[in-house]
């Protein structure tokens, strides 16, 4: 343990074309309360001495048990009307991975890969198989119905008209939201290192309103949208296949690791440089085992927020 180490996690709601004209101080309210109390409840878990696994783990849950993201509760809907989530975790101090794909009535999607993780031989299972392995574990379900809002309704209703996806939270004037919600990065994700050093990542998401049935993004894909290791932990929101393409999460790593960088350095260039030189979109949270942390995008804005043992909560929305 280093006595000078102060255990810090740090969470990112999405990231998208901010439209201040759609932000009331009630709406503001709302979105800084739920962030806020995500952040109080993983800085409680490493006050207590948790793990940062158990950390990430709980702050997300908790993200996706809020409809006010686009992960769990509030999801947004496929082409066909449905839904499918997906999510991943990862242990920096052991490199252990568990991810789950398409999945259609689990409560907790991030609860099931960290099941993953640890009750099997596998790193990702999709599908119905991923939903059988979370059963057999006693995991809840859900009913679809579960998930739904009229914010998500209201959306897909308008993306079906086009031939393309919509990125969940770009129009400004149909916005409800101070991200819109025809263009957010619907993910949600954390990142912590605990007392001991150790990091820990973890990632979920209901996807892109209107995607083809079966898609699955970077979210699930570790080293993509979500990785950690000795040396970093990610969590990104954004263009998934962009995302997959540049192995966003890992690189932050690897160019501290391989490079030397530090990392508001490394995650500034993956964010910035990187995933722009391929039309790549989003952002991303990020934190390395002396407690730095780094929260880069390169949209006009990201939910987004940190929180250091023994100190106030730390939350924005806007660039």
């Amino acid at each position: 343990m280093n006595p000078n180490l102060t255990p810090v996690i740090a969470i990112h709601g999405g990231a998208g074309t901010i439209t201040r004209a759609a932000m009331s101080p009630a709406r503001e309210a709302e979105y800084t309360a739920a962030l806020s109390g995500v952040l109080q409840a993983g800085q409680r878990v490493l006050a207590d001495g948790g793990s940062a696994l158990d950390a990430v783990t709980e702050a997300v849950r908790l993200l996706e048990n809020c409809p006010l993201f686009n992960a769990g509760r509030g999801a947004v809907l496929t082409r066909a009307g449905t839904y499918e989530l997906d999510a991943a975790i990862m242990d920096g101090a052991t490199r252990a991975a568990g991810a789950v794909a398409c999945v259609k009535c689990l409560r907790n999607p991030v609860l099931a890969a960290r099941a993953v993780m640890e009750q099997s031989e596998h790193v990702l299972f999709a599908s119905d198989g991923a939903e059988a392995f979370a059963r057999a574990r006693g995991l809840e379900l859900v009913e679809p119905a579960y998930y739904f809002t009229e914010a998500r309704r209201e959306q897909w209703e308008r993306a079906r008209g086009t031939a393309g996806t919509a990125l969940d939270h770009d129009a400004a004037s149909r916005a409800a939201e101070p991200i819109d919600p025809d263009s957010k990065f619907g993910t949600v994700g954390a990142v912590a290192c605990d007392a001991q050093g150790r990091l820990a990542a973890a990632t979920s998401t209901g996807g892109v309103t209107n995607k083809q049935v079966g898609r699955v993004g970077d979210t699930p894909i570790i080293g993509a949208g979500c990785y950690a290791d000795d040396v970093a932990a990610v969590s990104a929101t954004g263009t998934g296949e962009m995302f997959i393409r540049a192995v966003a999460a890992y690189d932050v790593a690897a160019q501290m690791r391989y490079a030397g960088l530090p990392l508001g350095e490394a995650a500034r260039r993956v964010v910035m440089e990187k995933l722009p030189a391929i039309d790549g979109r989003g952002g991303l949270i990020a934190v390395d085992r002396a407690g730095n942390v780094a929260l880069p995008f390169n949209t006009e804005g990201m939910y987004r927020g940190f929180a250091r043992v023994g100190e106030a909560v730390n939350v924005w929305i806007y660039g």
